[in-house]
């Protein structure tokens, strides 16, 4: 049987949790319209291949495995009241224990232009649209590109560094924790912003398969236009009409 006396004044259910959380949001939209509160719907954390990729990735380092879950009940708490994405930045705002949120600014080193040059040039040819890429039905390759620890797109521990306002000294506490989860959710929404935050052109990938397909498409039309007029040489030379019916 649970001890009850011993969760007494100390346990605070889901529901009270989730109420602050949303009293807090209430209270900052006042003086800032222009917050944008992570919600998460359902059980799942995120739910397109963006957003598990990028929940994934932080999951697979030692460095943050026993770091992260801090951050799921929070962020599944409505906590993290404020998240935006910008070039190599994510700040956040995030409800904790006093009635100010914590200020969580996190640092993401910039995608370096050689790595960003082999993913462009493995995605040549691979894929048809940007509708394709931002809906992560792409073909299995580029998921080993794109998720590869050394060559992929998505942040190590060693280009990741952040800092929270809280008085938590751990490495990473719980409201970062929040933050990173709510990156992954916000991909959900906009995958271009993971490119945003690399500080790299999604454009960049669909542009050489376009390229290659106009390429293509002009080389098959010169190579027509040549065979017509040599033809046109023959009926000429030989003083006859060519069928070319058949």
């Amino acid at each position: 049987m649970r001890n009850v006396s011993y969760y007494h004044g100390k346990y605070i259910s889901v529901a009270e949790k989730k109420a602050k959380a949303i009293k807090s949001y209430e209270k900052l939209k006042k003086k800032d319209p222009e917050i944008t509160p992570i919600i998460i719907k359902g059980r799942k954390l995120a739910r397109t291949w963006w957003g598990k990729a990028w929940n994934d990735n932080l999951e697979s380092y030692s460095d943050y495995s026993n770091r992260l879950p801090r951050g799921r009940g929070y962020v599944r708490h409505r906590a993290v009241l404020d998240l935006k994405i910008e070039p190599g930045k994510i700040k956040a705002q995030v409800h904790g224990s006093r009635a100010k949120p914590y200020q969580v600014d996190i640092k993401i080193k910039q995608l370096g232009n050689e790595k960003w040059e082999k993913i462009t040039e493995f995605c040549q040819g691979k894929l048809d649209s940007l509708q394709e890429l931002i809906s992560g039905k792409f073909p299995e390759s580029l998921t080993d590109i794109f998720t590869d620890k050394k060559k992929g797109l998505f942040p190590a521990p060693r280009e990741i560094e952040f800092e929270c306002s809280c008085p938590d000294y751990a490495t990473m506490c719980k409201h970062i924790a929040a933050t990173l989860y709510g990156v992954g959710s916000r991909l959900d929404e906009n995958t271009q912003l993971l490119f945003l935050l690399r500080n790299v052109n999604i454009e960049d990938l669909i542009n050489r398969t376009i390229n290659e397909k106009s390429e293509n498409l002009l080389k098959n039309a010169v190579n027509k236009s040549s065979r017509v007029i040599e033809e046109d040489d023959i009926s000429t030379m030989f003083g006859v009409d060519m069928d070319t019916d058949n």
